[in-house]
């Protein structure tokens, strides 16, 4: 094609004539590119090409990418679960302990109460929980996290989702669970304690009751909040009423039923 001139445009790398001497274009949709904008490859060649750096994959942006798609398969994994109590303890509780047991009996009674059972998908007191769900015929929910050492599901998951992110597993155990019972842990435990107390006490979340399960193993740490954070003023003397201290499994079901608005 001429310009206006009747002069030839000149000729250069990416500007390719037909034999008729019109310039080469492509249609993109509603795009048109011409002469030097022609891209020599299709957007399916560029997606397939396996060539090329790949520290993009370790990049923020990438990174939000992979947090949003945590969030849509749990959203979606969890969407119909029904009403569910969320039961923290430790992995290191062994078979036979007195924990375990409880954790059972625990899951059990959640599930006659009309309620599903989530826990973190892992042993200890958190199979045991699963277990006695699962023995009661109730749903029985394990969201596990990715760490340094393998840990898998327990086996008495029905409905598992692993996260790689904790922040993203913290959302689910909450928006979808009435409550929690927390059964003697460690740091993993008192974390989701803590977070969990922290957005009731910020009224992030209502209705949510908060059962410590274990009177002799949280007495100490019920005694320091009291005793250090209350006399400190660092929390107010209502805030010891977030939470219930208990070694009664129907007293612990009884108090995330009513205040949860029961089944």
């Amino acid at each position: 094609m001429n310009n206006p001139e009747g002069e030839r445009e000149p000729e250069s790398p990416g500007r390719e004539r037909r034999p008729d001497g019109t310039w080469k274009e492509r249609r993109l949709g509603p795009v048109v590119r011409r002469r030097g904008q022609v891209q020599p490859t299709t957007t399916d060649q560029r997606l397939l090409d396996t060539q090329g750096p790949t520290d993009w994959v370790h990049q923020d942006p990438w990174r939000v990418m992979r947090i949003q798609s945590e969030f849509v398969e749990g959203f979606g994994a969890l969407a119909e679960l029904g009403p569910a109590i969320s039961v923290f303890g430790s992995a290191r509780t062994p078979e036979g302990a007195a924990d375990y047991d409880a954790g059972v009996r625990l899951g059990k009674a959640l599930v006659g109460a009309g309620f599903g059972v989530i826990t973190g998908g892992g042993p200890g007191a958190m199979e045991a929980a699963n277990r006695g769900a699962l023995e009661a015929g109730g749903v029985s929910v394990g969201l596990g996290i990715e760490l340094p050492y393998e840990q898998g599901f327990n086996r008495y998951v029905d409905i598992g989702v692993n996260f790689r992110y904790f922040f993203v597993r913290k959302t689910m155990f909450v928006k979808y669970a009435q409550g929690f019972v927390v059964l003697p842990g460690g740091f993993g435990t008192l974390d989701e304690l803590f977070e969990a107390l922290t957005l009731v006490q910020t009224k992030k979340v209502t209705r949510f009751p908060i059962v410590l399960f274990g009177t002799e193993y949280w007495k100490g740490l019920v005694d320091w909040v009291h005793g250090t954070l209350v006399a400190q003023g660092k929390a107010a003397e209502k805030d010891l009423e977030l939470f219930h201290l208990t070694d009664d499994v129907d007293e612990a079901v009884s108090l995330v039923t009513k205040e949860s608005g029961g089944a």
